[in-house]
């Protein structure tokens, strides 16, 4: 039939053009120096760190910020209502590192704010962060090599910069982990064209929960998280809005030396989805974007049954062998068997974003066990 040939090459043509888009902007992902320069008085920095039950990877993440090499770097953790023990990691960290750790706890989330934004922008507003020149601001299960700060600084001192993220590596564990994360993180490095981010007169940009750098001009000139407190994708609209601002915006690979395990287990990246995928724009369109991009994803199981055989093995091997030597080079670690399953991926994408469909419908964003109304 001419439709399932034209939904079986037209799925074809989808997947090729993302594997060609996320082999180009690999290859145009600048790298940091090994031992770069820094100015004989170095810029001041202060990390913003949002911390909700986070006890797992909290205690390496933290020692890992602690350790850095940097020598004007001060911490500002804010506790968000933890009560899985983050609460004792943090005080013990603070008294064993009064001169570079401050812990401040929240017990009350204003109307009108996501919990992650408004921790954040508690931080900001503290004295070290208002002396600080540039403002770090990075999840509470994130891991850093003990120079990444001082080779991301001097990256930024190099050339223009106001705001620079860090693409950093990814840890699994779960096989739902395994499955489903390398190829959502490749999906984000074909969406994002590296060289186009810096550029004024495209529309690219980005931010990246694991390390956003922003000059405090420029995250002051924009509002701060202040000035967008409801939303979910924080990261990536801070970037959007201080680009928009005339400021300068860049990328970079972090990984190996920056990674975090970012969820445990599938159910916890279902639930993931459920917070973010509505939040992007024009969430809207899901009730059809959804199901193409299933289809799509879907492809090399339903096409062998409308005569494409050849095209869906092709497909099948492709998408592992290029999106996986690409999580390769990131992480540093071997190919995962486990790829060779990734239209399974489809079940997740639907389930997750399905959900958070259903929930912007009703106003709310729900994480962590927060359920917050986005609209009176």
């Amino acid at each position: 039939m001419v439709w399932t040939d034209a939904a079986a090459w037209g799925s074809a043509a989808v997947v090729g053009a993302g594997l060609t888009l996320l082999r180009r902007h690999w290859s145009r992902l600048p790298v940091l120096e090994d031992n770069p320069p820094l100015p004989g008085e170095p810029p001041t920095v202060c990390l913003c760190i949002p911390i909700r039950n986070e006890a797992r990877e909290l205690p390496a993440a933290l020692d890992s910020w602690l350790a850095q090499d940097y020598p004007e770097l001060r911490v500002v953790a804010v506790d968000d209502g933890s009560t899985d023990g983050s609460t004792e990691i943090l005080r013990a960290r603070e008294a064993a590192h009064p001169g570079r750790l401050r812990v401040l706890r929240n017990e009350q989330l204003p109307a009108g704010w996501l919990g992650k934004n408004y921790a954040l922008h508690l931080a900001s507003e503290q004295p070290e962060a208002r002396d600080a020149d540039w403002l770090l601001f990075a999840d509470g299960d994130v891991q850093a090599d003990s120079g990444l700060l001082r080779r991301a600084v001097a990256f930024a001192l190099a050339q223009p910069t106001d705001i620079l993220a860090l693409i950093p590596a990814v840890d699994v564990v779960s096989p739902g982990e395994r499955l489903a994360l390398p190829l959502a993180a490749s999906a984000f490095l074909t969406l994002v064209p590296p060289h186009r981010v810096p550029d004024p007169r495209h529309p690219a940009f980005c931010g990246v929960g694991g390390f956003t750098l922003a000059r405090r001009g420029a995250y002051d000139a924009v509002g701060g998280h202040a000035g967008a407190p409801l939303e979910a994708v924080d990261d990536m609209m801070l970037a959007r809005r201080v680009k928009q601002a005339g400021f300068v915006n860049r990328v970079a690979l972090g990984g190996p030396d920056l990674h975090l395990r970012m969820y445990h287990g599938l159910w916890d990246v279902v639930r993931a989805m459920r917070k973010n995928t509505a939040a992007l724009p024009f969430w809207w369109t899901m009730p059809v974007a959804l199901p193409l991009a299933m289809a799509v994803v879907l492809s090399p199981l339903w096409m062998p049954f409308v005569g494409h055989g050849g095209l869906a093995l092709l497909l099948w091997l492709l998408v592992p062998a290029l999106a996986g030597d690409v999580q390769q080079r990131i992480t540093r670690r071997p190919m995962d068997l486990i790829w060779a399953l990734w239209p399974l991926n489809a079940l997740p994408l639907a389930w997750g974003a399905a959900w958070a469909f259903a929930d912007r419908l009703r106003g709310v964003n729900h994480w962590r066990g927060r359920e917050v109304r986005l609209r009176g």
